[in-house]
């Protein structure tokens, strides 16, 4: 059986094949700590788990939900974007519960691309932007963050370019990998920058919550509805990645629009994780502060290791990870990793794959404990 055309633009995830290398080494006996990727190693709090249990026994609860997820867990999102963005939506009919945010990515793409339109990436950004464009037809068109204009689109730059194509612009901030912030005004040039160009506008919001002082939604933004669909999760903040719970929020017209493609996709979220999730989403300042306090003791170990290897890094950035810029003369960040894996048994995320502006950088997940991270900097 020949495979879809498709499968021909695409690769498989590096992560599912570095990890499987990894795998290996330690199936091999070597004590490989994985600094890899930004996977919370910690578990929820008490009152999300007790809220599950509890769910079990509940009249319908192992029963096909509703596609739009419970009025409660909407209402639940509706409440927390307006304590902590001072954003108002409506739970009925502009936000959409999803199994992550990685499915929006592609339910969005689905929605509102066609073949061949064209879609710009953020270079570096995240890998299943390109990927997702490429399985749906569409081209990428990736445009460039920099250190030196704070990993921010040059508008101006980008302005030059024939943008008559473009259908959808991803973004992300705080940034994934490199965790630097946007503010108010720079959130407002994106949006004025879609409205000019006609561009649905898809903030990837995740971050916003680890070691950041101003947790900020571009939804915030005066009349940002009409442009930007914005994606959140609860897998960093509350500890819940492998609950795949995220969310899409938006105006009712493109929340509709997706909601399209998913109701063809699942048959709705299990009860018990949206009755979690609901716990989560009210979870007090106590429970941020508490995370807060843990990555930056582990963000300050790995500091260390990062001056170990003498790279650089911004420690005003935020977010699960630490970017760092290579020693002048390395010139391959994979080959550095690789070495770094092979020798001291140490994983660590290579620039690269986030896009080629990720060339002589390399990422370390906070994902670890603080005794692997000690162990870690012993190492060298």
């Amino acid at each position: 059986m020949i495979t879809a055309d498709r499968l021909n633009t695409v690769q498989e995830y590096y992560f599912s094949k570095k990890l499987r290398e990894v795998r290996g080494l330690i199936t091999e006996g070597r004590p490989i700590i994985n600094m890899g990727i930004g996977s919370p190693d910690l578990a929820p709090s008490k009152e999300v788990i007790m809220a599950v249990q509890e769910a079990i026994d509940h009249d319908n609860a192992h029963q096909y939900q509703s596609y739009q997820g419970l009025p409660e867990l909407r209402e639940a999102i509706a409440d927390f974007y307006k304590e902590k963005f001072n954003v108002v939506v409506d739970s009925v009919d502009e936000i959409l519960p999803l199994m992550g945010s990685k499915e929006g990515i592609m339910h969005i793409s689905m929605a509102f691309l066609n073949h061949g339109d064209e879609v710009l990436i953020p270079n570096p950004g995240y890998p299943t932007y390109t990927s997702v464009t490429k399985l749906v037809g569409g081209e990428p068109k990736y445009y460039d963050l920099e250190a030196q204009n704070g990993w921010f689109p040059d508008f101006e730059e980008l302005e030059k370019k024939d943008l008559s194509k473009v259908k959808v612009m991803w973004t992300s901030y705080p940034h994934m990998p490199t965790g630097a912030t946007a503010t108010n005004e720079q959130l407002i040039q994106l949006v004025d920058f879609a409205k000019r160009n006609n561009i649905l506008l898809v903030n990837d919001n995740p971050y916003s919550f680890v070691l950041s002082t101003n947790p900020i939604s571009i939804l915030s933004i005066d009349g940002a509805k009409e442009t930007v669909l914005e994606l959140n999760s609860l897998s960093k903040t509350f500890n819940m990645a492998g609950w795949r719970v995220g969310m899409v929020l938006g105006s009712s017209e493109h929340i509709n629009a997706i909601l399209k493609v998913k109701s063809n996709m699942d048959s709705g979220m299990f009860y018990g994780i949206q009755k979690g999730a609901i716990a989560a989403l009210k979870s007090g300042q106590d429970w941020f502060n508490a995370l807060d306090e843990l990555y930056t003791t582990r963000r300050n170990l790995m500091f260390q290791l990062a001056d170990k290897l003498e790279c650089s890094y911004d420690k005003n950035a935020v977010g699960m990870f630490v970017w760092a810029k290579l020693p002048k003369g390395i010139k391959s960040a994979e080959k550095f990793v690789d070495g770094i894996l092979y020798d001291k048994n140490v994983f660590i995320a290579p620039g690269t794959i986030f896009g080629s502006n990720g060339e002589g950088y390399i990422r370390f997940s906070l994902c670890v404990k603080e005794d692997k991270i000690k162990e870690a900097i012993s190492r060298f």
